[in-house]
């Protein structure tokens, strides 16, 4: 309550903001019924397969490697990274409540943005992880040990932490004037920004930075990482075992295609303010499409993943 009334009374021309109105998608809204059912079924089904992912690596001991453990903790993520955004476009497609409140509005940019940040990076982690497996097969077990997992995840969450902290708190500090209706499905931070009446100049700057280094960085990490597993993959004696490891790398790439594309569209541009309309449609596929495929590229393929699945299903059926 008392960082409420600080951030309040910190807004400018004695302007207080209570709360704000998500436009959500006004041109389709009289279909609200169907897309609050579509987007149900897919949340539900993100939710469950990326759920799967983490259970089934905590229960399997032949699951548990740096390689599922990575992929569990980025499902982690993803149930609670649609589940910030989500239920509020669920809610705004069948009930038609468009509002939310400014404190509300904030904690969901920064969970939003906050896990965003540290899934970029984790998969920057996860390249480098599938390359070390790879390509340096003889030093992974050494390398790639529990503490160096448990260190990697910890940098990512840390970093994304101390690089977004900035851009959100000034965005806070910022006046908002009116109109507060924000042309979006949830509160993030580029909309946020030109709906102030302030100069915004330094915040987009530092914001445009950011979300430049954090895409750039983990993008440059990831192609190296490919690149290499791709020489590695071509060197391969047996045409069989070539044809299994380029079919899983192009699943994958399919999906971070899918997940940089997007956000740098929506991200990277130092002005935004006449595009921010297909940003809608472009957050759709970081919040509605990749979750959706994640699981079932990353590990449901997976035949050790098919067998562990199989095998606790039985053992279910077994003790019933």
């Amino acid at each position: 309550m008392m960082l409420w009334k600080e951030i309040s009374m910190e807004m400018g021309n004695g302007t207080t903001v209570q709360e704000f109105t998500l436009e959500g998608f006004p041109a389709i809204q009289h279909l609200g019924k169907v897309l609050f059912l579509v987007h149900l079924l897919a949340y539900l089904a993100s939710i469950t397969g990326n759920a799967v992912i983490v259970t089934i690596t905590c229960a399997d001991s032949r699951l548990q490697t740096p390689m599922y453990f990575f992929l569990s903790i980025f499902s982690f993520f993803e149930c609670c990274f649609i589940s910030a955004v989500i239920p509020k476009l669920l809610v705004i497609f069948l009930l038609g409540r468009q509002t939310i409140s400014f404190l509300a509005c904030f904690i969901q940019a920064f969970v939003f943005v906050y896990l965003g940040a540290a899934g970029f990076l984790l998969i920057a982690v996860m390249s480098v992880d599938r390359y070390m497996a790879i390509c340096k097969p003889l030093h992974y077990p050494t390398i790639m040990n529990l503490k160096t997992c448990f260190l990697l995840v910890t940098a990512c969450c840390v970093l994304a932490f101390i690089l977004i902290t900035g851009p959100l708190v000034m965005v806070s500090q910022l006046s908002f004037c009116g109109p507060h209706v924000i042309p979006h499905f949830f509160c993030d931070l580029d909309p946020l920004i030109h709906l102030s009446c302030s100069n915004t100049r330094s915040v987009e700057m530092l914001a445009f930075v950011i979300a430049l280094l954090i895409l750039l960085t983990s993008l440059i990490i990831t192609i190296i990482a490919y690149s290499n597993i791709v020489v590695t993959i071509v060197r391969l004696p047996s045409a069989k075992e070539r044809q299994k490891a380029f079919s899983t790398c192009s699943s994958h790439l399919i999906v971070l295609s899918l997940m940089y594309g997007s956000c740098v569209f929506i991200y990277v541009k130092p002005k935004q303010r006449n595009r921010l309309n297909s940003n809608r449609e472009a957050a759709l596929v970081n919040t509605v499409v990749t979750p959706l495929l994640n699981p079932v590229i990353y590990t449901l393929r997976n035949k050790q993943v098919q067998q562990a699945l199989k095998e606790k299903m039985c053992t279910l059926k077994i003790s019933r």
